[in-house]
């Protein structure tokens, strides 16, 4: 009995959108081995849709209470994976500056390991509206640098970087706000 609530506590939808951000991770990255408009579309295509699984394992577990501790840890593994393997592609196609790509991954990284360290001692730092509106700004950006072509007379390109800056700035500010609120609950003397 108790395997089978396991089983179903795996296979429930919000873990399984996850897995399926996880599939697209490969997906993505060899779309954008591929030269020219067909590879930077398909990447941005199956990018999109593994955003919007986000979107929707979010919602969904939230609405009906699906949340579970493999839900907890395949979640942000999954953006994160996703968000760093797409930069990091994007950086060797010399779409973004490195120091951008760095600068944010250190950042995912940085905060992920203090979460970590606050989890483990019973305090939970919650997403702040900031981090929201840093994923959002990322997510668009990465998908507009996928796409990189003019299509429809639209610069994707330059709709990618300009989303891109506002993202960065969002990333380091979220990434402060973090800290700050670390600080505060950690070491409350200083």
């Amino acid at each position: 009995m108790e395997q089978d609530s396991r089983k179903e506590v795996i296979s429930n939808l919000p873990n399984t959108l996850s897995l399926f951000r996880m599939v697209c991770i490969p997906v993505v990255v060899v779309c954008l081995t591929f030269q020219g408009r067909w590879g930077s579309f398909l990447a941005a295509l199956f990018l999109g849709m593994a955003f919007i699984t986000d979107i929707l394992d979010g919602f969904y577990a939230r609405k009906y209470e699906a949340v579970t501790v493999l839900g907890k840890f395949l979640d942000p593994l999954a953006d994160k994976i996703l968000v760093s393997s797409t930069l990091i592609m994007l950086m060797a196609l010399d779409r973004i500056p490195a120091w951008v790509v760095i600068l944010i991954i250190a950042r995912e990284l940085a905060i992920t390991g203090l979460r970590s360290i606050a989890v483990s001692e019973g305090v939970v730092i919650q997403a702040s509206s900031l981090g929201k509106y840093k994923t959002i700004f990322q997510s668009v950006a990465t998908l507009g640098l996928c796409l990189h072509y003019e299509y429809f007379k639209i610069d994707f390109h330059v709709v990618g970087m300009l989303f891109l800056w506002v993202a960065l700035i969002l990333t380091l500010w979220s990434g402060w706000a973090y800290l700050r609120q670390f600080n505060r609950v950690f070491f409350p003397s200083r």
